[in-house]
């Protein structure tokens, strides 16, 4: 009696649209919490406390208080507090209150003034810029032949 209740409404649940994802809030390491380890995440991650580990997410957050040690893979980057290690994100910001030690990969980097970084930045270039540059070179290499052979 019951598994045919329990048969007929789960079809009916699966059956039935999601809704779509609500933005989620950011996790927050807090400036009285160290944290030992590797942070992975999907949303955004607000530091500020001490974080001594690699950390990858979408976005991430690194108040003026906070200490992070160690590898950074995001998307964006806001950096008011201190970083000790390599940063790789699409876009880069560096608060007047932020000293960074190492390295910076980006595709938009924005420094302001009195920020302190001691490192080298570089640009990286986006998968399709890539693609666009090397079909460009194609054809003019492929171009430049033809016409020669056109005008002699």
């Amino acid at each position: 009696m019951f598994s045919r209740n329990n048969k007929g409404s789960s079809s009916t649940v699966a059956q039935t649209p999601t809704a779509p994802a609500k933005p989620k809030a950011p996790s927050l390491i807090s400036a009285d919490l160290r944290i030992v380890g590797d942070l992975q995440s999907e949303g955004e991650i607000q530091v500020d406390g001490a974080v001594d580990g690699d950390i990858r997410t979408h976005s991430l957050l690194i108040g003026e208080g906070a200490h992070v040690t160690g590898e950074i893979v995001a998307d964006n980057v806001v950096v008011h507090g201190s970083i000790t290690g390599q940063v790789k994100a699409r876009s880069v910001q560096l608060a007047k209150t932020s000293h960074v030690v190492g390295d910076i990969l980006h595709e938009d980097l924005a420094i302001e003034t009195g920020a302190f970084l001691e490192g080298h930045c570089k640009r990286m270039v986006q998968k399709k810029d890539i693609a666009e540059i090397s079909a460009s070179k194609t054809q003019t290499q492929t171009g430049t032949p033809t016409a020669k052979a056109a005008t002699a």
